[in-house]
């Protein structure tokens, strides 16, 4: 069993409540993971997903080993057939393979380069290590996905959508602005989570940064970002950047950027957002201070979707 996406997910109100349960009782799984290794392989750099990760596996009692691709190891090489005699010293066939001798789940993190759209879908560092690694694979943020933080995400929804028994919460995806190009993994996952999920819910972005049309699919866009805000229970922000002009930073419009009057369009809206963020950037700070927000949630709620999978996926081994 590999975590790879959200898709991989048979039933996300089964794993939704299963987390919860185990956020009532961290260790009740101690010995699950006695004598398993995790291996954490990042070829990026991280807060949230590196430290939940680790985490959630010391809940159930594994061991964990870290490795900084990026400074640490030998640059892979990821085609097939190629003559190795340029700057990469070691192919994904072997590194795979070894590091499935010390490990019994491995976790991959690698971003999109935000260069070659094609490439980046390709996910070629995540399926490499799915096609040659002989353990399970966990995704902990892609190219083009981010599943531990959708389901995150989705936890935390559900922990706050009491108030709104006997209907739907609507829940907003909102670009936001953000000077640096930014990729599409966290939005992606979390439109997939929503689709999953069954939400009312809405897109709101400029036009330009229009995302992957089949993850949208028939998900409502809306270019009026205070249209879209009017009775929103959950607003969700995040920068990205366009996806048909590929990486590039299309607009840096301010206006944007989620204030307290944005908010005060809403239902009372719970604002989340996946951290890190730039204050008065993407969100002010009196939004982000505000009790509404759940950003500390939400990363406090990265342990248990973490802990949820690696627990699913030892109970296969």
């Amino acid at each position: 069993m590999n975590y790879l996406s959200v898709k991989d997910i048979d039933s996300v109100s089964t794993w939704v409540s299963d987390a919860l349960a185990l956020k009532s009782d961290p260790l009740k799984y101690k010995k699950l993971g006695k004598d398993k290794t995790l291996g954490l392989l990042f070829f990026n750099p991280s807060l949230r997903t590196r430290l939940s990760t680790q985490k959630a596996a010391q809940n159930l009692g594994m061991n964990t080993m870290v490795m900084n691709f990026d400074k640490e190891g030998w640059a892979l090489e990821f085609e097939d057939g190629t003559v190795m005699n340029q700057g990469k010293s070691e192919h994904i066939k072997e590194a795979a393979r070894v590091i499935s001798q010390f490990c019994d789940i491995i976790a991959i993190r690698a971003f999109a380069e935000l260069k070659d759209r094609e490439k980046d879908k390709a996910e070629i560092v995540l399926n490499g290590f799915a096609r040659y690694a002989t353990v399970p694979i966990v995704n902990m943020e892609s190219s083009v996905g981010h599943p531990l933080q959708a389901l995150a995400d989705a936890i935390t929804i559900e922990e706050h959508k009491i108030r709104f028994l006997g209907r739907k919460p609507k829940v907003v995806l909102s670009w936001a602005p953000h000077p640096k190009a930014l990729p599409h993994a966290v939005a992606n996952s979390f439109i997939e989570m929503m689709h999953k999920q069954g939400a009312d819910f809405v897109i709101t972005h400029p036009k330009g940064y229009e995302l992957d049309p089949h993850i949208v699919a028939n998900t409502p866009i809306e270019y009026d970002q205070d249209k879209a805000f009017k009775g929103a229970d959950f607003i969700y922000a995040k920068n990205w950047s366009s996806y048909s002009d590929y990486g590039k930073v299309v607009s840096m419009d301010k206006s944007w950027q989620i204030s307290s009057e944005k908010m005060g369009l809403t239902n009372d809206a719970k604002f989340m957002h996946c951290l890190p963020v730039r204050r008065n950037v993407v969100v002010e700070d009196a939004v982000l201070d505000h009790g509404n927000s759940l950003v500390i949630e939400q990363a406090n709620n990265r342990t248990f979707a973490a802990q949820i999978v690696l627990k699913k996926i030892i109970e296969t081994l």
